[in-house]
């Protein structure tokens, strides 16, 4: 069966039982502090479970890209070195919001196995939750019973907490799961163990499928556990892991999922890999990590693509840096085993967009862009494995420098550690290196070094947070932003939120508020709650699960009290000016640039905007100009904002709306329009363009491959912007004694400034001849090396040219030169090319080895190198240790 049918008939099953079938979530998280990435198929309904909203269907099912890379759910270095982990997998579930329970669910689990699927009853186990007495959690008895009317009760096994108690984090819904585990092993294995005896112990061919979670309980931050008002149902079933069992393979590699990709690996790289069916022996080890090589690349693509096309670039920073991390794991997988020192993961993305396309339209339309972020992402990280290939180097040679003769050398572990952390270089790629060369490295080292570093990033994004205390139940807050900027509002909820970054704060939601939480790129509202007595700041706003939260420093002393919400009004209308303005520019730009143009994210608020969009090259100046034009003429027609609050998706996208690829829409939406403008948005906006003033561009660059960035300014900033610059230009007026005509006095100055400049210029040039006359006497022969070290009284870049001539008219020369140019010193080394091909010297060496005399680096070519220090008082030393590399 091909995994689009698996995925078709799971669907349709329990489409036919009532369940409304939702597309899947992003696979990027943007409105849930708590999680960077959709984890597990219910992170999307998180807010249902906890009773802040009310789901479309209290029956719901689907299929969920997730990603397991980070916190507690981390499959990352399991992934390619056994058969069945991933980073980025799809995730078949059915979901009832208070609707069946345990009853239902188990009962059309095995009717899908067994009779939709046909898994033979045999090759299945299953597990319910034992109890917990601690907890005060008794045996699951009900799901037993259920299960032996269906299946034979040593079929049957006692879970424990760990094994069958599901939680969705430290605190919020939980509840006992029964597991579904499917025994893939060939006749004769099953004859000699039994398969009960290896669920959950991690047997490759016994393995877990389908997990049916009865949420009934609910975690507080003390860790006890209460009742929740409803049950409900959260099942989860590994899609590549059925397709494995339903496929007749034992290995979720083996199956459509991944072939595909694999097939286009082996015919870029030329490897060849082995299926699961194939038994390698302990001597066949080039094998095995060619085949893990394998796994790891085709598995991370998935994570990877799926991640950009739903708007999250890689980066140094957040859900940014995991996806770069993924990436760079699998480019190291193919430079280390497969010897691939090109980028070639890009490759892959078209047959991921063939396969998935279908199902997951995103893949399909943002392919080319996703092809392009992956490349330059590996042509940049190849630059960086080559700096670090650079820097073991000198490691090496002066780990070995540091030894005696004898014995084997063994470099630092927190040199080890730091080219993992700076340059992605991975223990093994460290020690295969060092082995070629007949040395290692102090593991415990590294791992200590890790293990701080670990302890230094829990520490840094340490959150405390306590349970919510409600003051009053049912789900009743409402926003009111929109229509106005102050209200008069009750507190619903309030806790306390301790962290290491921030410090004690509180959450506060009220029944009424006009604070706009953070989202869509638009910062949350600050602002104050007033009440009879007292007044309290509000710092931010945000949104979680469904909830508005005022993030202040103090608690009210009456927080029964009534309160009077009141929004900033000139932080909010400056930011509704710069978010009205963003919109007129994405028009401006697909006008301009061309349709391809696409927002790949965006910061509002009240000095500026910042707005990330695809395009393939730099903007030139008459484009940003046709930008502005575009934008200010749109202000200078007075456009009225028409405001659709509550309009079907599909009519709006009909109409003519943008709808960001990685956002989540609802079944209706709040469509956003100026004149021709049309966007899907819950921002605040303008109620005209002329409220907006003026709009003014003040950078745009690169971000990443094949994406823009510019920010720009509107309304008072843009009166600042203008001031500043007359003021300058006054300063300017001043400087130059007040002429009548600036630009001409200007013209005249650059021109004076270029005669004086090539004045100069010839000077140095005779300086530098006569210098070279002088010092080419003052050659030492050492060794059949013509030998000279100076310090000179030139700028870095004369002294570069003296020592490239003196050099160059001298045979045999060995030339390194000294001279100090703002209280800063700097070093250049020319060395003759017979020099470096007789006798294996290198400029670079020279300039690596003696730069850390006058605390600086450098590097070049083997012939010449220059370097660049901060300490000046190590140039006599340095100047005195050239000589070694001749003696």
């Amino acid at each position: 069966m091909k995994s689009q049918d698996v995925r078709k008939q799971f669907l349709d099953f329990f489409a036919s039982q009532g369940h409304l079938i939702v597309p899947s979530a992003p696979i990027v998280l943007k409105d849930d502090p708590t999680l960077m990435f959709n984890n597990s198929g219910m992170a999307q309904f998180k807010e249902y479970f906890l009773g802040n909203a009310t789901p479309k269907s209290n029956r719901i099912a689907d299929t969920q890209k997730c990603l397991r890379v980070s916190g507690k759910h981390n499959d990352l270095e399991d992934v390619g070195f056994d058969t069945y982990h991933h980073t980025m997998f799809e995730m078949l579930g059915n979901w009832s919001f208070g609707d069946y329970f345990k009853k239902e669910a188990i009962n059309w689990a095995w009717q899908l196995l067994t009779e939709v699927y046909k898994i033979p009853k045999e090759n299945l186990y299953v597990s319910v939750f034992e109890g917990n007495a601690e907890e005060n959690v008794p045996f699951d008895q009900e799901a037993w019973d259920i299960w032996k009317e269906l299946i034979d009760e040593d079929r049957i096994i006692l879970g424990n907490k760990k094994d069958n108690f599901w939680e969705m984090g430290d605190q919020g819904p939980c509840g006992p799961c029964s597991e579904i585990h499917v025994d893939l092993r060939t006749a004769e294995e099953k004859a000699a163990v039994s398969g009960k005896s290896l669920v959950n112990n991690d047997h490759p061919q016994v393995v877990e499928i389908w997990n049916n979670v009865f949420m009934e309980f609910n975690r507080k931050a003390d860790g006890s556990l209460e009742k929740l008002p409803a049950k409900h149902v959260d099942t989860g079933m590994g899609f590549e892991r059925l397709c494995m069992a339903l496929q007749g393979v034992t290995s979720n590699y083996d199956t459509d999922v991944f072939t595909p990709l694999i097939k286009k690996v082996e015919q870029i790289t030329g490897a060849k890999y082995t299926t699961n069916d194939v038994i390698l022996s302990a001597s066949e080890e080039s094998q095995n990590k060619t085949n893990i090589a394998i796994r790891v690349i085709v598995d991370h693509v998935r994570a990877v693509a799926f991640a950009i096309a739903d708007g999250q670039l890689p980066s140094n920073t957040g859900a940014g840096y995991v996806i770069r991390r993924i990436l760079r794991r699998a480019i190291r997988y193919g430079f280390t085993f497969l010897d691939i020192k090109e980028p070639f993961v890009n490759q892959l993305v078209a047959v991921l967009a063939n396969q998935m396309g279908e199902f997951f339209p995103e893949i399909k339309l943002q392919e080319t862009f996703v092809t392009n972020v992956i490349r330059e992402e590996e042509a940049s990280f190849l630059r960086t494995l080559d700096q670090g290939l650079q820097l073991l180097d000198k490691v090496i040679a002066d780990t070995k420098k540091a030894l005696p003769s004898e014995g084997l050398g063994r470099i630092s572990g927190a040199k080890a550690f730091e080219l993992y952390d700076t340059f992605g270089f991975p223990k093994d790629l460290t020690a295969l290196i060092l082995k070629e060369k007949g040395m290692s490295f102090n593991e415990a080292e590294f791992d200590a070094s890790m293990q701080a570093q670990k302890a230094r990033s829990r520490a840094a994004s340490e959150v405390s947070t306590e349970d919510w205390s409600v003051l009053i139940p049912g789900n009743v807050e409402t926003f009111v932003g929109y229509d106005q900027t102050e209200n008069e509002a009750k507190i619903t909820r309030i806790r306390k939120v301790d962290s290491k970054k921030d410090g004690v704060l509180y959450q506060i939601v009220l029944d009424n508020t006009p604070f706009y939480p953070e989202g869509g790129g638009q910062v949350g509202d600050k602002g104050t709650l007033v009440s009879a007595n007292e007044t309290i700041e509000i710092i931010d706003t945000k949104k979680e699960n469904n909830l508005i939260l005022h993030f202040t420093k103090q608690l009210p002393e009456n927080i029964e009290a009534s309160f009077v919400a009141k929004v900033n009004t000139e932080l909010r209308t400056l930011t509704s000016r710069n978010h009205s303005a963003t919109h007129l520019m994405h028009q401006a730009l697909r006008s301009i640039l061309g349709t391809h143009v696409e927002q790949k994210g965006s910061l509002v608020n009240s000095s500026y905007l910042r707005f990330d969009f695809s395009h393939f090259a730099k903007m030139t100046e008459t484009e940003l100009q046709q930008v502005e034009d575009f934008v200010n003429a749109r202000i200078q027609e007075q456009l009225p904002l028409i405001e659709r609050r509550n309009i079907p998706f599909a009519q709006a996208v009909e109409e003519g709306a943008m709808a960001l690829f990685g956002e989540k829409y609802g079944d209706h939406v709040r469509a956003i329009k100026f004149g021709e403008s049309m966007e899907l948005c819950g921002g605040i906006h303008v109620k005209n363009t002329a409220e907006i003033w003026h709009f003014k561009i003040v950078s745009e660059g690169a971000v990443a491959a094949g994406i823009r960035r510019i920010e720009a300014i509107t309304s008072d900033a843009v009166k600042a912007f203008y001031a500043t610059q007359e003021n300058t230009l006054n300063e300017v007026k001043v400087a130059l004694k007040n002429p009548q005509d600036i630009l001409k006095a200007v013209h005249s100055m650059q021109e004076e400034n270029s005669k004086f400049k090539k004045e100069i210029e010839n000077l140095v040039k005779e300086k530098i001849e006569g210098l070279k006359n002088i010092l080419v006497t003052e050659f030492q022969e050492i060794n059949g090396v013509n030998f000279l070290s100076k310090q000179v009284n030139l700028s870095m870049s004369a002294t570069k040219d003296l020592a490239m001539a003196i050099g160059s008219a001298t045979p045999s020369s060995f030339v390194f030169l000294a001279s100090i140019e703002d209280d800063l010193p700097n070093i250049h080394c020319f060395i003759s090319k017979e020099l470096v091909s007789q006798k294996g010297l290198n400029a670079g060496n020279v300039i690596r080895e003696l730069g850390k005399f006058i605390d600086g680096n450098g590097g070049g070519q083997p012939f010449f190198a220059s370097g660049k220090g901060k300490n000046v008082s190590g140039i006599k030393e340095v100047l005195e240790k050239a000589i070694d590399f001749v003696k």
